[in-house]
């Protein structure tokens, strides 16, 4: 698992007012912290375009979002305001995802577009509804 420590001191000392996305079909954060969800790709691009121009503290990215659904429509919005020279305002991406290849391609991209990313799959911050924290 990778060190979130130098984040945490961050999140901790405004997590009540910290701006937190999650994309992710099943999971949400075990300890219940604040954060608006989208469950699909689709859910993700509307969530992004309500924080065009604002502040976004964290995005964190899972790849598979279930059936054929991925994340690439989140994906293809930052690199396309990147692009356009309006890159949204994001203090970190964190990509969570189970699915090692199509994470690196996520970090691969963002990180060309200047967005901080880094690959938190193993991440106990993040579970399954059920209460279970991911393994990998």
């Amino acid at each position: 698992m990778p060190d979130l420590g130098e984040f945490r001191h961050h999140l901790e000392v405004d997590a009540s007012e910290a701006r937190v996305v999650l994309v992710d079909d099943l999971r949400s954060f075990v300890n219940g912290r604040s954060a608006e969800v989208a469950r699909s790709s689709a859910a993700g691009v509307q969530l992004l375009d309500r924080y065009r121009g604002q502040r976004l503290d964290e995005l964190w990215l899972d790849h598979d979002l279930g059936g054929d659904d991925t994340v690439w429509p989140v994906v293809e919005v930052l690199e396309r305001a990147a692009f356009e020279e309006h890159r949204f305002d994001i203090g970190i991406v964190y990509v969570h995802s189970a699915n090692p290849a199509g994470a690196m391609k996520i970090v691969q991209v963002l990180r060309h577009w200047g967005y901080q990313v880094h690959v938190a799959s193993g991440s106990t911050e993040v579970g399954y509804l059920d209460g279970t924290a991911i393994a990998s």
